[in-house]
């Protein structure tokens, strides 16, 4: 089943017409919002360069967790 999901929200424009599996090698300043000073301490703080790096980081994963929990604690 294919499925579709339109990231133009989340995404710079250069990026827009990138697919989800070329994204995950993207720079993180390919988020919208996030620009390069940021993306530079995101790598010199946590290591992460790309999309990829950012969502296997464990504190992030770590914050998506916690925030989960509290969901279900409520």
């Amino acid at each position: 089943m294919a499925v579709s999901v339109n990231l133009d929200a989340v995404l710079d424009p250069q990026y827009q017409s990138s697919s989800v599996t070329d994204l995950v090698t993207a720079p993180v300043s390919a988020l919208s919002g996030i620009d390069e000073a940021e993306a530079e301490g995101l790598r010199q703080a946590f290591g992460i360069e790309t999309i990829g790096d950012l969502a296997d980081n464990t504190f992030v994963r770590a914050a998506i967790a916690i925030r989960e929990m509290a969901k279900v604690a409520q």
